[in-house]
């Protein structure tokens, strides 16, 4: 790597905010030896633009010799962040490839088959004849040879010890303040009807101790390589039994190394196990701060490493949750260049929305939401309902509110779909949400304020939270709301002539605040200091449609949209949501 480059590799033609001086300074950062650099850079820093420039330090083939690494990655958690860098013409040169999942075969009578269930998965020895039109098959080769490759951290982690995507020189992870959670999230094992294709074959007996979750790993094992050997002994699959073949492929490789990491005293991996309903049914087996996932799926993928985000709060603990040397790190962080004036919160607390106290605070939190819609009867907002029981509750409140007109709301199925048709209204539609505090984009009139309902504190009931506390891990647990209602602060002001209200109904978020003061940026620290109680107008219906067409409609995606969404989501099971077992979603 050499950070001399990095001004040269910037890619815009011209400087916004601070991007000059955090240039100067991730670059001094890594001329001073530093391995690994952390940039703390709020909403506005142009972060996907700075990993570009750092992705552009890497040793270019030309300068290498046949046993050193080359290029970079570029890598994230989330979806619509690799979808937003797709759409960047900045970052054309970024070679982004998806999982095979993402794409469609290309065969004649295969065109609506993705490729993880094309013929060449399918079918032993098969000759694909249009391999090198494969739409997968054409993007993985082109991301293997471009100096940068752009790819889901899913993806990346999966593709740990290919031949394809090997050591790079430069590693470099955008959103990656929760990269520890999402680490043990990709390492968690789920037992389950679902998960395992055997199950009935082996279900598991009573599980209360780790070393009964090892026997049973263990059986379950024999049992799956039984079945895969039946299954790779046909010359030809179906889809379902590829799916099954892969699936079981995949299990025996996370029960070999549970197993060996459980049984391995020099591991530094804990476990935890959830089995909530007893003999025979879903096991779920949870380690905390997987180091050894994280060195083989991470760390040992590149010579250098730079991980952006706007809320990694603090280096030692963050350090201590991916498995980090603090003394190998460095810690760049940038100031807010939007004004304070522009970015207001406001303190509407009604009490608490724990769930003893919700069933009061909720109908309160429902007229405060109302009295916002008066407040602001022309302009898009946003909920952050934290789980789908309050947003139901909230939904049920605003449809006896005669306001249901105005609100959309969306089931762990229809999720992205609503969200996309809601942001296209003309119509000043409010919107529930649930779990989207983070990679959400809404600048300018998309929405001008919303409103925080809960303090997102993690699930106590997930044994990964219960252990921690246990052994008195406060600080985390304050510092990860923390950094959640900090990321839901910056989805409604984007740039610096952007605007936008953020209100707070849970009075435990006061709490928050001084709990976890310590580990704010100073930039946040200032939006608190400045926080304050807003004149609002009486709750009124009439007030709060006001805005609307002459007919009260929202063009269809109003009432009866939401009351779908609301019976749908009744039904929907947490499992649905991939940080579910995280995050309190129900």
């Amino acid at each position: 790597m050499d950070p001399s480059r990095i001004v040269d590799a910037f890619p815009a033609p011209e400087y916004r905010g601070n991007q000059a001086a955090a240039l100067d300074r991730i670059r001094d950062a890594f001329d001073s030896g530093k391995d690994v650099v952390l940039v703390r850079a709020p909403t506005g820093s142009g972060k996907s633009l700075l990993a570009r420039a750092i992705a552009g330090c890497a040793r270019p083939g030309s300068q290498a010799s046949a046993t050193e690494a080359i290029g970079a990655y570029y890598t994230t958690p989330q979806v619509s962040q690799l979808d937003d860098v797709a759409a960047d013409s900045l970052l054309s040169d970024l070679a982004i490839v998806r999982g095979k999942s993402n794409y469609k075969c290309i065969l004649p009578g295969e065109t609506d088959t993705p490729v993880n269930g094309a013929p060449c998965v399918r079918e032993r020895e098969f000759n694909c004849e249009v391999k090198h039109r494969c739409p997968y098959f054409s993007d993985r080769e082109i991301a293997a040879n471009q100096s940068i490759a752009a790819m889901t951290l899913a993806y990346f982690m999966q593709t740990a010890g290919s031949d394809v995507f090997g050591t790079r020189d430069v590693v470099v992870i955008d959103e990656a303040h929760g990269l520890g959670e999402w680490a043990e999230m990709y390492a968690s094992i789920e037992l389950s009807p679902d998960t395992v294709p055997v199950f009935d074959e082996r279900p598991p007996p009573a599980i209360d101790d780790l070393d009964t979750a090892a026997d049973y790993a263990a059986g379950l094992a024999r049992t799956c390589d039984r079945r895969l050997t039946d299954l790779r002994s046909q010359a030809e699959l179906d889809p379902d039994e590829a799916q099954e073949r892969d699936r079981l492929t995949e299990l025996q490789s996370d029960l070999s190394w549970f197993r060996e990491e459980y049984r391995d005293p020099e591991s530094p991996t804990t476990w935890v196990l959830d089995q909530p309903d007893g003999e025979g049914t879903r096991v779920t087996i949870k380690p905390l701060n997987p180091e050894r996932y994280l060195t083989h799926t991470v760390w040992d993928r590149g010579n250098k490493f730079a991980l952006l985000s706007a809320t990694i709060l603090n280096k030692e603990a963050f350090c201590a949750s991916v498995g980090l040397d603090p003394d190998r790190v460095a810690l760049v962080s940038l100031d807010h260049t939007f004004p304070v004036e522009n970015r207001p919160l406001f303190d509407v607390t009604q009490g608490k929305m724990t769930y003893g106290h919700r069933e009061t605070t909720t109908p309160m939190v429902a007229e405060t939401l109302l009295a916002l819609m008066g407040r602001h009867p022309k302009e898009k907002g946003l909920v952050h309902c934290h789980s789908y029981a309050i947003q139901n509750e909230l939904a049920d409140h605003l449809d006896s509110l005669g306001v249901d007109r105005r609100v959309r709301s969306h089931d762990s199925e229809d999720r992205d779909g609503q969200l996309a048709a809601w942001k296209r209204s003309d119509d000043p539609e409010v919107f529930l949400s649930v779990k989207m505090e983070e990679a959400l984009d809404l600048e300018g009139d998309l929405c001008r304020w919303q409103l925080l309902c809960k303090a997102p504190y993690p699930n106590t009931r997930d044994s990964r939270v219960a252990r921690r506390l246990e052994d008195g891990a406060w600080a985390w647990y304050y510092r990860t709301a923390l950094r959640t209602v900090i990321q839901a602060c910056g989805r409604i002001i984007r740039a610096p002539d952007d605007h936008g209200a953020t209100y707070l109904a849970d009075s435990s978020l006061l709490d928050l605040f001084e709990r976890a003061r310590s580990d704010m940026p100073g930039w946040f620290q200032e939006q608190v200091d400045r926080m304050g109680h807003p004149t609002l107008p009486d709750p009124d219906p009439d007030a709060a449609l006001s805005g609307l067409g002459v007919n009260g409609s929202s063009g269809g995606s109003g009432r009866s949209g939401s009351s779908g969404s609301r019976r749908s989501r009744r039904n929907s099971r947490s499992g649905s949501n991939p940080v579910a077992d995280v995050w309190d979603t129900e």
